[in-house]
């Protein structure tokens, strides 16, 4: 029997690339010799992290639709045009069994050129509400799995499996304590402590929150990690110099070790990114949520909601932040039965075996 053959679609930030590569090795567990190749986008973050976990990826040379200059996109449509060619031979050349979109830019073009040539389709949306691109991919999609509940607003309710969001399997590995976790890092073992992440690209607003209240962060009884992303690193390292930097502020621009980060920490403080909340969930980690104004249909407000209506997470807006986030979140940290109620609330949210749900989901569409 010949091994089975697939391909994984999608990319752009690591909130679609961790996921995907879950999915990959979720597949290679119950299928050891199971062929996988990555399409990703030329450029990205995916092209570097696919190969460290050990797959081989083809880029395409996409980009997204320019909103605020709309004479841009007829660039952008030629693009597509492109890679939906190279797709075709990227295609004919491995013969996948199925293909899987984790979203982000390839994903588009990958999966409706599989489908046109009658290969199996699977999506996986992440957020609580879908964007444009996997509701015209769900039309020959032949199953769509989801994280959270009412998606049939989006699919069509045959074609939805809840699965919940795969996260780093790294994450839920881990068995070291809070105390061991900080010792770790560096910090104070029996300090209340907060973990500050942009993402992996960092998230100007929630930087510049912290920056804006070094005084209150330096007279405070917490301990702070900061995650500033790498595109904002220089200018807070001048920052810092400048304004002087508390004894209690650990700053990083990227934290390659998240499952020590998580495990110090009392309280997270987070962009609303699907794959984020994902972990947070597992992990019933309480959190503040600042979900970023600048992604497609506004998605992360509406994540975050889903949580926050449930009492699972607060939820501080970007344009509120610099004035509210880190007094609410030193206030948070530093108050035991706030932090037992969200941790209790977000735990309830938590979708285990992910992963391994949408590779089963995988190998049904082939059989089927």
């Amino acid at each position: 029997m010949k091994p089975n053959r697939f391909i994984i679609s999608g990319g752009g930030t690591g909130g679609h690339i961790f996921p995907a590569i879950s999915i990959a090795n979720a597949i290679k567990a119950k299928r050891p010799d199971a062929e996988i190749l990555f399409v990703g986008a030329e450029g990205r973050m995916e092209m570097q992290r696919v190969p460290d976990a050990g797959y081989p990826i083809k880029g395409l040379p996409i980009e997204g639709f320019d909103r605020k200059n709309p004479l841009k996109n007829i660039r952008v449509l030629w693009k597509i045009w492109k890679c939906q060619r190279m797709a075709r031979k990227i295609i004919a050349d491995f013969k996948p069994d199925a293909v899987v979109g984790v979203g982000g830019y390839a994903s588009g073009p990958t999966l409706k050129t599989a489908a046109q040539m009658g290969i199996p389709t699977l999506i996986q949306e992440q957020n609580s509400y879908a964007g444009v691109t996997n509701k015209l991919l769900a039309k020959s999609a032949q199953r769509i799995c989801v994280a959270y509940d009412g998606m049939e607003r989006f699919f069509p309710a045959d074609k939805i499996m809840m699965t919940g969001n795969p996260v780093r399997q790294s994450l839920t590995e881990t068995h070291l304590t809070s105390e061991d976790a900080r010792l770790q890092l560096g910090l104070d073992p029996h300090k209340a402590t907060i973990l500050i992440i942009g993402g992996s690209l960092g998230a100007r607003t929630i930087n510049e929150s912290v920056l804006g209240t070094l005084n209150e962060i330096g007279t405070s009884d917490v301990q702070i990690v900061w995650q500033t992303g790498k595109y904002y690193s220089a200018h807070i390292a001048d920052e810092l110099k400048r304004m002087g930097q508390p004894a209690n502020l650990r700053v990083a621009d990227f934290i390659s070790d998240m499952d020590t980060a998580y495990a110090a920490a009392d309280l997270v403080v987070s962009r609303a990114g699907a794959s984020s909340i994902s972990e947070l969930c597992l992990l019933g980690k309480p959190c503040i949520l600042v979900p970023s104004p600048n992604v497609a249909e506004d998605h992360q407000t509406k994540n975050a909601m889903a949580l926050s209506t449930k009492g699972a997470a607060l939820l501080v807006k970007d344009s509120d932040a610099t004035t509210q986030l880190i007094p609410l979140a030193i206030q948070t940290a530093t108050d035991p039965q706030r932090l037992q109620s969200l941790s209790k609330e977000i735990s309830k949210l938590a979708l285990p075996d992910s992963a391994a749900k949408i590779a089963d989901e995988v190998f049904s569409i082939i059989r089927q």
